[in-house]
């Protein structure tokens, strides 16, 4: 077996682990749906390399508006691996405590908001207290997480707590533990992690899900596609439309930023 069967064998049973949790996928698209109905907004938030999911939602082609995408830099953007914003900074600061309520802090929140929380270990600081945050405000939260690798890790939260204890929902990517899924002759040490393709796989059923749901209801999303697909035109409209209606959503987070209540 070569490492490039291998890969696509644990793959093939990620798709099948992700098949299987159908039942929590409509359940969350319908809770995502009804956020965007009332014309707010879900908040998607990933640190580290979870930010590759929340890029994934919104915005690419085949996407559509109102989604949050809550990207920290400071905690994602680490492509120069050393030196100044590098790895380092951004695995320790992910693990600050009290960082996420001050990122928060900048966005008016509501009931009827709901919430996307991506992390593979759902272990580090920022991504639970985010969820914590969001459920202190009647939030609902949707967590994905890849099961066995929490399960096995080991909190950085003060309180002892991992992202599932602040979920209303739980997704699984169907990764291992440790992520990594080949190992190769003569090397210790696993390659070619499997998050990235159970959460591709979750953001994409969730998005075509919420699409379906807003087209029966009467509002059919504008969706970033391609003029190859539709024609230069149409392709023009549909980005200039989607880009307006995610500002105008965004500025309703504006609004009326204030003090939390609690």
């Amino acid at each position: 077996m070569t490492p490039t069967t291998d890969f696509l064998n644990h793959s093939r049973a990620i798709l099948e682990r992700i098949a299987a949790q159908e039942p929590q996928i409509h359940r969350a698209a319908e809770w995502f749906t009804q956020t965007i109905l009332t014309g707010r907004m879900v908040h998607v938030f990933g640190s580290g390399h979870s930010r590759m999911m929340i890029e994934e939602m919104w915005p690419r082609y085949g996407s559509f508006p109102g989604w949050n995408p809550i990207v920290e830099l400071s905690l994602s953007f680490h492509n120069l691996v050393v030196g100044a914003n590098g790895q380092r900074q951004a695995m320790f600061l992910e693990n600050v405590s009290g960082l996420a309520p001050r990122i928060l802090r900048n966005f008016f929140l509501t009931i009827d908001d709901t919430a996307l929380i991506i992390s593979s270990s759902g272990c580090n600081v920022v991504p639970v207290e985010m969820a914590e945050v969001f459920q202190k405000r009647g939030i609902k939260v949707v967590a994905i997480v890849s099961q066995r690798h929490l399960d096995a890790s080991t909190t950085r939260h003060p309180g002892g707590k991992k992202l599932t204890d602040f979920a209303d929902l739980v997704l699984d990517t169907g990764a291992p533990v440790g992520d990594a899924m080949i190992y190769v002759d003569g090397l210790d040490t696993p390659v070619a992690p499997g998050s990235t393709v159970g959460g591709c796989l979750l953001i994409n059923s969730l998005k075509a899900e919420v699409a379906a749901r807003l087209t029966a209801a009467g509002q059919p999303p504008k969706v970033l596609t391609g003029a190859v697909v539709v024609g230069a035109e149409r392709a023009e409209q549909l980005f200039e439309s989607a880009y307006d209606e995610h500002a105008h959503r965004l500025a309703k987070l504006y609004a009326d930023v204030g003090p939390p209540p609690y």
